[in-house]
């Protein structure tokens, strides 16, 4: 077996997991940042970066890293391995096998690694296998082309229905959170579309995490 199979049972609610946009002034978000972690309870928060030396990627990380850790969330890092332990955060997400091969490998079992943009069944499984703390289903990739929702959701109910290790589906608006925890998520992330409106966006997001068979 790949992982332990989920017991009959109500799974604890959703938490939901927030993604950073591009960022190349840390300071200047760090006030959308604590208005979006104080409205809600938010597990963990994924620092994207824009291309920059490797010592301003370290202080930016650093200028995020306490106020995300303070109020009991993970910090992750989008793709920068390197970074990781020497900025503070708790682990990186990468997308694809080969990223995720060289993260387990220079990362485990200190810091979490996640991984996203697997684009079949049995890399999902290959991945779990390998230790990766939790799969992504759903987000865009460079281009910022996605899978049809569908599909996004068909995904995590396979993986959800089979599967102990946790699953994170990717919600391109509010209306697709309610169905992403019907099809059995175990966290939501939120994208760019978040930060229009981050602490609405997330009290909105709390009512619909909140579904019957859920555990609170």
């Amino acid at each position: 077996m790949i992982a332990r199979p989920k017991q009959a049972e109500a799974r604890p609610a959703p938490r939901l997991y927030l993604l950073t946009p591009p960022i190349a002034d840390a300071p200047a978000f760090v006030p959308s940042l604590a208005a979006a972690l104080a409205a809600g309870d938010v597990a963990a928060v994924l620092l994207r970066l824009t291309d920059a030396a490797e010592r301003t990627h370290i202080n930016r990380a650093k200028a995020i890293a306490p106020l995300v850790q303070d109020k009991g969330a993970a910090l992750l890092i989008e793709v920068c391995v390197d970074l990781v332990a020497r900025a503070g955060a708790d682990g990186v997400h990468v997308r694809g096998m080969t990223a995720f091969n060289e993260a387990i490998e220079r990362l485990k079992p200190e810091r979490i690694v996640g991984v996203g943009g697997l684009a079949t069944r049995h890399d999902a499984m290959v991945a779990a296998e390998a230790g990766a703390d939790y799969l992504m289903f759903g987000e865009p990739d460079e281009r910022g082309v996605r899978p049809a929702f569908e599909a996004i959701e068909e995904r995590i109910a396979w993986w959800a229905e089979l599967f102990e290790i946790p699953c994170i589906g990717y919600a391109a608006s509010i209306d697709e959170i309610a169905p992403l925890v019907t099809a059995g998520a175990d966290f939501v992330a939120l994208g760019d579309w978040l930060w229009r409106d981050a602490p609405g966006v997330i009290k909105r997001a709390a009512e619909q995490l909140r579904l019957p068979g859920r555990a609170a």
